[in-house]
């Protein structure tokens, strides 16, 4: 959030919550979990999903998900991803009151009037099933018709979904060494190489706001991403696509700039804007590119400008008062993001920060599913998905 000291407590805490409904479809969560921070903290050894507990072959997963012919052409995706002649139009979506990440996905891609391009999903380390496996059931199906971004957490979560937001923290000094490579890396590493099809791959997005956290330093934050990046490499799983995350909230300029591991260990950079508005209370209404572009530009001139940028969280609140404002939001996306040229892919958030009705980001009906209809009809957001 650009101008506003952008909290990460009242943003991303209150996401997690009103997800009960994940706690009654997965019974003994709890208690799993407790185990798995007793084994973590005590180093007995306990982890979900051992390595001589996978299937090389890659059994479970989709048999499609490396299959088809690649597009063609001059807005043939390239290696890394990127879209020459547009964006992705991605979004994350919270879980079904089911559970199923599928019917959550599927019943907004209805509302919305189209397939979307990406599914954005957040996990921690736990291994456990959904929270803690990257490749979810659900994402492998997902996948075979879109691709996948996987943020994947240094934490493990007392509760589903982060519903209350209490976790313990790996940290990235014991990341960086090592520790945790046999019993939690390396498998999910396996899941990914054995999917074949390239994914999207964030480790601990919004990374600025960690250090307060206690996840570590920048320095230690780097040395984990670089030890993860390169045990990716020597496990022989280069269908992962390496965003780097950060807030882009102006204020932690230069905790950003030391957390950067360097254009060799990143394909994409990321960021995380929002016009809270109201949500704020504050009068300062930012259209899309003001919520956008000072944080943007600043990347593209203190980060790095040889990489593509994706907005892999963003959204407006409404305007209470005025709600046609929260429409007009959307459908001006088109035109405006082509005055951001190396936006890449958008992510839309859609869940509320609160209950309150002027903290709602979604777009799940009214005025904000119109215009957001509206910007998903637009050619820009129309490029050839690869099968793999």
């Amino acid at each position: 959030m650009t101008g506003l000291h952008r909290l990460r407590e009242p943003h991303k805490r209150s996401r997690w919550r009103g997800l009960k409904e994940a706690v009654r479809a997965r019974r003994g969560y709890t208690a799993v979990v407790l185990v798995t921070v007793a084994a973590l903290l005590t180093g007995l050894g306990f982890w979900a999903g051992r390595p001589d507990d996978m299937d090389p072959s890659g059994q479970g997963l989709p048999g499609n998900a490396a299959s088809g012919e690649l597009p063609t052409g001059p807005c043939a995706p390239t290696g890394t991803l990127v879209p020459p002649c547009g964006a992705w139009w991605g979004a994350y979506v919270p879980y079904a009151a089911n559970g199923s990440l599928k019917d959550a996905v599927l019943g907004f891609e209805e509302r919305i009037g189209r397939r979307l391009d990406l599914v954005y999903n957040y996990h921690d380390m736990s291994g456990t099933e959904l929270d803690g496996q990257l490749l979810t059931p659900d994402e492998q199906e997902l996948g075979k018709d879109r691709l996948l971004m996987l943020a994947w957490e240094s934490t493990v979560w007392t509760e589903p979904h982060h519903e209350n937001w209490t976790e313990t923290q790996l940290g990235w000094k014991n990341i960086a060494s090592g520790k945790y490579d046999e019993e939690i890396i390396d498998p999910q590493i396996r899941r990914l190489k054995a999917y074949g099809k390239r994914v999207f791959f964030s480790f601990d997005q919004e990374t600025d706001a960690r250090i307060k956290e206690g996840a570590g330093t920048p320095e230690e934050f780097v040395a984990a991403y670089r030890h993860l990046h390169d045990r990716f490499r020597e496990l022989g799983a280069d269908n992962v696509v390496w965003v780097w995350t950060v807030s882009g909230y102006l204020g932690s300029a230069k905790e950003m700039k030391a957390l950067y591991p360097g254009d060799e260990y990143v394909d994409w950079i990321a960021m995380d804007q929002y016009n809270y508005y109201g949500c704020h209370d504050t009068t300062d209404w930012k259209d899309f590119l003001r919520s956008q572009r000072p944080s943007y530009e600043w990347l593209r001139a203190n980060i790095t400008d040889d990489k593509p940028v994706m907005l892999a969280e963003f959204a407006t609140a409404p305007d209470t008062d005025d709600p046609g404002r929260q429409r007009d939001w959307y459908t001006e996306i088109p035109g405006a993001v082509k005055k951001l040229p190396e936006v890449k892919a958008l992510v839309h958030w859609n869940r509320p920060t609160s209950e309150k009705p002027e903290c709602d980001l979604t777009v799940n009906a009214g005025p904000g599913l119109e215009g957001y209809r509206e910007a998903g009809r637009s050619e820009y957001f129309q490029q050839p998905v690869p099968p793999r």
